[in-house]
């Protein structure tokens, strides 16, 4: 091998994992595909999906299934590939998101992890169901989770296994096609609570951009999970969600923000909001200044690259990365040869 290869693989291995998140609310499938493509001939190194039934806004137009985009991609990228999120408690039965999962992994070994929340009615009312309070949801996904890793674990062993609980029921059954590895499971919070049963039951944590304070007291409850478990916290990846506005001028990623992204400015939480035009009417009442603080909206690549070092400081393992606009081949360029390359561990 030459020198200079060796060399440059090196410098490769030791950059941060920035990897591409590919939202399914904005783009359409074909076109999310070739953007996780081309984000990876830039420099990003995975691929976190979107699981959306409708997207935040009319504006926005878009919700691909997330299992059909993720299996193009892979086979587009040789980086890694999951979902930012799926919840497995309305829309799915937990055994379902377990199949897919499953399947994926095999497919493509060593490259799928399975992220998971507790949901928002805009995607989980569909299906009809009383839409319960946040503790309730919460309580529902670690069901789930606790549903999922059984058919991982038995599958594998080659047994059946079957489920009863106050949630789910599972008759015995198992993944007749099983990965000889199961995937990790990543569970996404803000909360310091949820984030210590994560660090107890799962395989990761996923968040999104806060300050921070909070992120230290996340990383803290999570930890002290894992710790409880008999588990090194070190061991277990720490990943970050993070949305940006990047554009030629800070006007134009301002006019992004507010037109694409107004979600993102929005100071409380969604999870109860039903409909992309009730969305819209509460957009309408986003200002600019509401960004401050929420979401970086700016055309300097250096604000960007300090931003996402921010977080690498703070201990993020990985971070995938949304630009809101729908300027992606130019943000891709432009972060690829001006941000990735000056970031460091």
């Amino acid at each position: 091998m030459p020198p200079e290869t060796g060399a440059a693989r090196r410098a490769a291995s030791a950059r941060p994992h920035i990897g591409y998140a590919a939202q399914l609310e904005q783009f359409a499938p074909a076109e999310a595909v070739a953007l996780a493509a081309l984000a990876e001939q830039h420099g990003f190194t995975g691929t976190m999906a979107s699981d959306h039934f409708q997207p935040w806004t009319p504006q926005q137009g878009q919700a691909g299934f997330v299992w059909n985009v993720l299996t193009a991609a892979a086979e587009r990228t040789a980086g890694d590939i999951g979902t930012g999120v799926t919840a497995p408690t309305f829309r799915y039965h937990p055994a379902m998101v377990a199949q897919a999962s499953a399947t994926l992994a095999s497919m493509y070994p060593g490259r799928h992890w399975l992220g998971v929340g507790s949901g928002e009615a805009l995607n989980e009312h569909i299906v009809g169901q009383y839409w319960p309070e946040a503790p309730e949801r919460i309580n529902r996904m670690f069901e789930a989770v606790e549903v999922i890793k059984k058919l991982f674990a038995a599958s594998a062993a080659g047994r059946d296994v079957k489920h009863v609980g106050e949630f789910f029921t599972l008759e015995s059954t198992r993944l007749w096609t099983m990965p000889e590895q199961a995937p990790p499971i990543y569970v996404a919070t803000a909360g310091p609570l949820t984030a210590r049963r994560a660090g107890r039951t799962v395989d990761g944590l996923i968040t999104i951009g806060a300050p921070d304070e909070k992120i230290a007291l996340l990383f803290e409850r999570f930890a002290q999970g894992a710790r409880e478990a008999g588990r090194d916290p070190a061991s277990l990846p720490r990943i970050l969600q993070l949305h940006v506005s990047w554009a030629e001028t800070d006007e134009q990623a301002m006019v992004n923000a507010l037109t694409e992204w107004p979600n993102g400015a929005m100071p409380f939480g969604k999870s109860d909001v039903r409909s992309p035009y009730e969305f819209i009417q509460i957009a309408r009442l986003v200002r600019p200044e509401d960004f401050e603080g929420r979401m970086l909206v700016s055309s300097d690549p250096d604000a960007h690259r300090a931003h996402l070092q921010r977080y690498l400081d703070l201990g993020f393992d990985r971070i995938y990365l949304h630009n809101v606009g729908r300027n992606q081949r130019e943000f891709l360029e432009v972060f690829g040869r001006d941000v990735l390359p000056r970031l460091s561990r």
